[in-house]
């Protein structure tokens, strides 16, 4: 039986149970539901999460579980030369395995038949079922394949018969243990309370074992390249030099990229924050409610477009704007033309990554200044000033606070972006302060250097964490100068 097939079944059990302890409730005291100590539905509730809650628990463990387990049996059963093998090319093999496990669950008998009689091959008649092998299919695979279906077949048994029984067992004890007594709405409420502990507990793991996983990684990385090298350095060179070099671990400096992140992130901030909040002031205190209606949601359209849509128009429409627009101007200016800015450059990118966040301005915003009290509104009308004083001096001053945290979104939003930079800015790591040259961000070397069938075990794929954990700190205080920012105008305006 399929996961989502059980999860079905003891999502209707639960259902049954909520009703049938409702009942159950109301029976007890024969209708006089004044007589329980909870709401006829706390009742059912109660019975409904001990059906569900524990045998979900059991099924979500199994899932993660059984997995590991399947691949050491199959691992197992594998010959020597392969269990010998070094831990990428064995997760290599068993991959393969794991694929032609599931082209096998699906040939037909006639499949088989042609397989015995050798008129085709196991990769042929797996690319008829849509599978496709990398490499070649060894003679012992299909019997691991085989003993991995069993194995997997076994599993979704037991794990079936398992989680029904649980299941069926809370149904049962929930069921009799419902007494007109009994605190139900205390101990639904608690369960209750206890998922959203849960689930406010994952965010903070999460980013606890993220920060985790990259200090560690980062430690590996500065015990093969000095710290000092990697913050101060202006040549950013990963490659390993040939045998016999002085320098075979590169040149990881971190300046030219980061200069990069910093001078994108602030073109695409000096597009994006004048139009966006120009925008927001206008359909929040000047547009009409009809035209509002059709103007921000053309304009959060933008929102929407996938970032690499905006990385080819940068690179098949912006670009080569702009570098023959360069070409006619110094043809006019010079009499000499040629293109001075070109069509991959800090402009090209600043610019088209600008128009991608004018909607994180400009929503936001909006949404802020509309949620500026009324009242102060009407009160500097009344007082005579115009509609722009009002603007400028009593809802701007107000909205500020928020304001300063949607800027703090759509810098965050410029930092990370990837695809725009890598089609509109190149991945050239330079140093310079022309706009009409390419250089590239820190996320793009990240990409570069995780790119491909690489091992975590050299300083050219340990840097991208060192990378990342730069950028996480430019974040962390972009988050606290906010803050400071926000408190400092709150007390000013509450």
């Amino acid at each position: 039986m399929s996961t989502a097939t059980t999860l079905l079944i003891i999502i209707c059990l639960g259902v049954i149970g909520y009703v049938a302890g409702r009942i159950r409730a109301g029976q007890l005291v024969q209708g006089a539901y004044s007589a329980l100590h909870s709401r006829p539905g706390y009742y059912g509730a109660f019975v409904l999460v001990w059906t569900i809650l524990p045998s979900a628990i059991v099924l979500a463990i199994w899932l993660a579980v059984s997995p590991a387990i399947i691949n050491n049996q199959v691992f197992h059963s594998l010959p020597q030369s392969i269990q010998d093998m070094s831990a990428a090319d064995r997760s290599l093999e068993l991959s393969k395995i794991n694929a032609i496990a599931g082209g096998l669950s699906d040939l037909t008998d006639e499949d088989r038949q042609k397989l015995e009689s050798g008129s085709i091959t196991m990769r042929e008649a797996l690319a008829d079922k849509g599978v496709a092998i990398a490499g070649e299919v060894d003679e012992y695979m299909p019997a691991a394949a085989e003993v991995y279906n069993g194995l997997s077949s076994a599993s979704a048994l037991y794990r079936t018969i398992l989680v029904l029984l649980v299941a069926v067992a809370g149904f049962v004890y929930a069921y009799y243990m419902i007494s007109p007594k009994m605190r139900a709405r205390n101990k639904v409420e608690r369960v209750i309370l206890g998922i959203l502990i849960v689930a406010s507990s994952i965010a903070i793991l999460t980013t606890v074992g993220i920060v985790w996983s990259m200090l560690s990684e980062t430690g590996r990385f500065f015990a093969s390249v000095p710290p000092h090298e990697f913050f101060f350095g202006t040549v950013w060179d990963p490659r390993f030099a040939a045998a016999g070099a002085e320098d075979s671990a590169g040149q990881f400096g971190l300046i030219p990229l980061l200069a990069g992140t910093l001078y994108i992130a602030f073109v695409a901030m000096a597009v994006a924050v004048p139009i966006g909040l120009f925008a927001a002031i206008y359909m929040a205190e000047y547009a009409s409610n009809h035209l509002r209606a059709i103007v921000k949601p053309l304009l959060e359209v933008l929102a929407g477009i996938p970032t690499i849509v905006y990385g080819f128009f940068a690179l098949v429409t912006v670009g080569p704007f702009l570098r023959d627009l360069s070409t006619q101007i110094s043809g006019i200016v010079t009499g000499n033309a040629f293109a001075f800015i070109q069509a991959q450059s800090v402009l090209t990118a600043g610019f088209v990554m600008g128009i991608m966040l004018i909607p994180f301005v400009s929503s936001l915003s909006d949404d802020i200044i509309t949620a500026v009290p009324r009242a102060m509104r009407d009160g500097s009308l009344g007082l005579g000033a115009t509609r722009s004083e009002t603007v400028k001096r009593v809802i701007f001053p107000a909205a500020l606070p928020g304001i300063v945290g949607a800027l703090l979104l759509t810098a965050s939003r410029a930092i990370g972006e990837t695809m725009i930079v890598v089609l509109a800015a190149g991945v050239a790591a330079r140093l310079t302060i022309n706009p009409f040259e390419p250089m590239t961000t820190v996320t793009v070397k990240i990409v570069n250097q995780l790119t491909g069938d690489l091992e975590f075990t050299s300083p050219q794929t340990l840097v991208a964490f060192a990378l990342g954990i730069t950028l996480f700190f430019i974040t962390l205080i972009l988050n606290f100068y906010a803050l400071y920012i926000v408190r400092k105008y709150r007390e000013q305006y509450e």
